[in-house]
């Protein structure tokens, strides 16, 4: 979208946090463990053909991912969403390429927040 210009919109998270950065470093590290391991399931979930947990990761992926501001990732995963795994591997493995290139924009984006955030007197 044309008006996105960061990876992760701290504004946008910043509304649910009030603004209090410990918060959204709280939000934004556990945004990071739960979603990289989401994220790298998804090949398991794609390989067993299991096409409900494979909706589910997904949806789950973009709720989290629109909750903190990272509308890439979001995106992403909506697009992944009504793929099915089973009859449409193809796609499934893009799908899984794009999200994780997502998510590896979004963790560092992360990393380098935080280590601002613990630079701060």
């Amino acid at each position: 979208m044309a008006g996105r210009q960061t990876v992760v919109d701290i504004d946008h998270l910043s509304r649910y946090t009030g603004g209090d950065r410990a918060l959204n470093a709280e939000v934004l590290r556990l945004f990071d463990s739960q979603t990289s391991e989401l994220v790298d399931r998804l090949r398991s979930i794609m390989d067993s053909s299991d096409a409900k947990s494979w909706k589910e990761a997904t949806h789950t992926i973009k709720g989290a991912a629109r909750g903190i501001g990272a509308f890439g990732l979001a995106d992403a995963a909506a697009a992944a969403e009504p793929i099915d795994p089973v009859r449409d591997r193809g796609n499934a493995s893009i799908a899984i390429e794009d999200m994780k290139s997502n998510a590896e924009a979004v963790q560092a984006f992360i990393k380098s927040y935080l280590g601002a955030e613990n630079q701060t007197p």
